[in-house]
């Protein structure tokens, strides 16, 4: 991975307080980490850093757009982002040995002897989380311009062609009657 100063943060120097920092990321930042499944991203990141004597607090505020695939018609989608995450990293004699034993993924060890905080990692961590598991487009949207109305066919043909006739979802049927 290349040097990407720019995401790292000189703490040391920094006074006891807050202090916010900005970053805006798009594709080429996600060039250096592995396939991603969403494009044209365009997201800023509000970083608010408390330092304190032997730990930090850190909140990242994500926002902004990517385009994903739709999970049902499999065209683009735009996608709104918003979300935040909180982080705590505190500064430790042995912080390979506590980071393995630590169960909070919210907490992160440093060595005393740091001076940097590099970022870059929990931006593409926080941007990929912000994006939902499913992708589909609204309900009021389904069959609109933006949508593939070949796959929406083929998965009603699918749907019309499974009705009763296979013995799991017989089953399902028998369920939900008993259910209701």
């Amino acid at each position: 991975m290349g040097n990407r100063r720019e995401y790292d943060i000189a703490f040391v120097g920094l006074k006891p307080g807050l202090h916010e920092y900005h970053y805006e990321v798009d594709d080429k930042f996600f060039q250096d980490y592995k396939q991603t499944d969403f494009s044209n991203c365009h997201v800023k990141i509000k970083l608010t850093l408390e330092k304190n004597t032997s730990f930090m607090m850190l909140k990242f505020e994500v926002g902004g757009n990517v385009d994903v695939v739709c999970d049902r018609c499999g065209n683009n989608l735009g996608m709104e982002l918003w979300d935040e995450f909180n982080m705590v990293v505190k500064l430790v004699e042995n912080p390979d040995e506590m980071n393995e034993t630590e169960e909070d993924p919210d907490i992160y060890y440093i060595s005393r002897t740091e001076s940097h905080l590099h970022v870059a990692d929990w931006i593409y961590e926080f941007v990929s989380l912000s994006i939902p598991m499913q992708r589909r487009c609204k309900e009021e949207e389904i069959g609109g311009p933006q949508c593939n109305k070949e796959v929406l066919e083929m998965l009603k043909q699918m749907e019309s062609a499974n009705n009763g006739n296979n013995p799991l979802s017989q089953g399902l049927e028998k369920f939900r009657k008993n259910i209701n």
